[in-house]
């Protein structure tokens, strides 16, 4: 049970730090910094749904871990895996051109990483993990 508890403490900490990192942006937030907000907001929602579906089930007297969701996570982190590769290639091509910082590029392509792993789990989640 104690380890149900642990991803909200670390979606406390992430939803503490972005307040942190507001109120130190202030009033100079541009379209990129508004976007990576909502994209932090979106992956903490996705955090939430986990550690209830989680929580939920340990207090049914379900194992936290069961094969399945061993299986599901490991197919989901290599599909993700996968696609990053092509995201960071993108970026790296982006960054070629100079359109943006390289940091303001750097902290999307770790947003990206989550979303990518969010909706990559999602996906095996719903449909399910095929044998073969």
């Amino acid at each position: 049970m104690k380890r149900s508890y642990l991803i909200f403490l670390v979606i406390a900490l992430v939803v503490f730090s972005v307040g942190a990192w507001l109120m130190s942006a202030g009033a100079s937030m541009g379209s990129v910094d508004l976007l990576q907000f909502v994209v932090i907001g979106l992956l903490v929602l996705f955090a939430l749904f986990i550690g209830y579906t989680r929580l939920k089930s340990e207090r049914r007297g379900e194992p936290a871990e069961d094969e399945m969701s061993k299986q599901i996570m490991t197919k989901a982190s290599s599909v993700s895996y996968f696609i990053s590769l092509y995201v960071w290639l993108a970026l790296m091509y982006i960054s070629d051109k100079k359109v943006y910082d390289n940091e303001v590029l750097f902290g999307s392509g770790i947003l990206a990483m989550g979303v990518i792993f969010a909706l990559s789990w999602l996906v095996i989640w719903w449909r399910g993990v095929r044998n073969g």
